[in-house]
């Protein structure tokens, strides 16, 4: 699976270890940084490009890290096509993925060990989207206001 991983300098310990261990399950990881630790870095410069990347690219799945995960979250958010969803614990990563069809998944590296956001990693990529019929109308009706500004 193709993955695009971004984050700021809050999540670039987390996003380092993360892209090993995606390497590591075969997956093809395209890292948007940043590559070095820069503490007044800015959380879009680097979640930005990995969310267009991953719209640009139906069946990608993108990862974004900062902090706290929300100004990651909300900076992906922000690129038409995206349904990125905070994730911070394992009902949260099922049901993004089960009912939203989220395809970023946003995690605070201040929040969580390592081992809980490699799990939560995984369990966002393993889940599948329902195809509920009421998850596609409501993802459609997002998709519909992304469009045109309505409901």
């Amino acid at each position: 699976m193709r993955i695009h991983i971004g984050s700021d300098h809050a999540g670039l310990d987390f996003k380092n270890r993360i892209v090993s261990h995606l390497l590591a399950q075969g997956h093809d990881v395209v890292d948007h940084g940043p590559h070095t630790f820069d503490a007044l870095d800015d959380y879009p410069v680097f979640c930005i490009p990995a969310a267009i990347a991953t719209a640009a690219e139906p069946g990608s799945i993108g990862i974004v890290l900062g902090g706290s995960g929300n100004g990651e979250q909300m900076a992906a958010n922000k690129v038409k096509g995206i349904r990125a969803a905070l994730v911070w614990n394992e009902a949260t990563a099922i049901a993004a993925r089960e009912h939203n069809d989220a395809n970023v998944i946003a995690i605070g590296g201040r929040m969580h060990t390592e081992e809980v956001a490699l799990a939560l990693v995984d369990l966002f990529l393993a889940t599948p989207f329902t195809n509920d019929p009421r998850h596609v109308r409501r993802i459609a009706l997002i998709s519909k206001f992304e469009e045109d500004g309505a409901i």
